[in-house]
């Protein structure tokens, strides 16, 4: 693909955008550089955390968890965002589920993003195997995109709930260079610098794993490469499908 460099997000056409993720700090580790630039422009930006993140330190779980909400409500001020939902599924053995699916489905129906950021669901990735609970995050997040558009599902939150059907029009999920990423976001400067500070708000959570390299040293790199991609110094990049196009048929003349 030289010389040819990705598109932007069409994000002058974004309203709202919900992140989901499984636990506190999935955000940071460069994604948050791209909400800070659409916070900044205006875009109003979710959260749902999945879990609390309570086995991620050696800390007793219900120590961990109160510490790494706060963190992370530390590392959402600094990226802009004020929406942030906490669930408390069990960190460390998330279920794919209907439970999974239900409570992502009525986040969906309450907030009404036109964007849903979720996690990959590759068994592989580019870094090693993914960890259990992103793989299950990800893979609810995709179906109750679904779900939330259709009235006959959890309709409990329709009827009792007061909530409303709505289909959201993007799905992302974040790229990398040379693995299928499809778009791109400029977050040179500004944007970038507050990435990595939301990251920095982490740490409690960084200081306990062992050989961790500081945020300003790992994330500008990642950001580079990406930034390559989009012709740019730095970059995040995403997976993103317009949930509202047309399908796209093999033409029969290619066979």
């Amino acid at each position: 693909m030289s010389g040819m460099s990705l598109p932007a997000l069409p994000e002058e056409s974004f309203q709202r955008v919900l992140c989901v993720v499984a636990h506190p700090d999935d955000m940071e580790y460069g994604t948050s550089a791209a909400v800070a630039r659409w916070t900044a422009r205006g875009i109003e930006v979710g959260y749902l955390l999945l879990t609390r993140g309570e086995a991620g330190m050696p800390n007793p779980p219900e120590e961990t968890a109160r510490l790494r909400v706060a963190e992370q409500r530390n590392a959402c001020a600094a990226v802009g965002v004020e929406r942030l939902t906490v669930l408390e599924h069990p960190d460390g053995v998330l279920v794919y589920g209907l439970d999974l699916r239900r409570d992502i489905c009525r986040e969906i129906r309450r907030f009404k993003p036109d964007v849903v950021l979720g996690c990959g669901f590759d068994v592989e990735t580019p870094y090693g195997f993914d960890q259990a609970d992103h793989r299950a995050a990800g893979l609810a997040t995709l179906d109750a995109i679904r779900d939330a558009g259709n009235r006959w599902v959890f309709p409990e939150q329709i009827d009792d709930e007061g909530l409303a059907p709505h289909s959201a029009r993007w799905y992302l999920v974040p790229g990398l260079a040379g693995s299928g990423a499809t778009h791109g976001v400029d977050v040179t400067g500004e944007p970038l610098r507050r990435g990595i500070a939301s990251l920095e708000a982490h740490a409690a959570y960084l200081a306990a794993l062992p050989d961790h390299p500081a945020p300003a040293d790992f994330i500008p790199q990642f950001a580079a490469m990406s930034g390559k991609e989009l012709g740019v110094e730095h970059a995040v990049l995403f997976r993103a499908h317009d949930l509202q196009a047309p399908p796209e048929f093999p033409d029969a003349d290619q066979g």
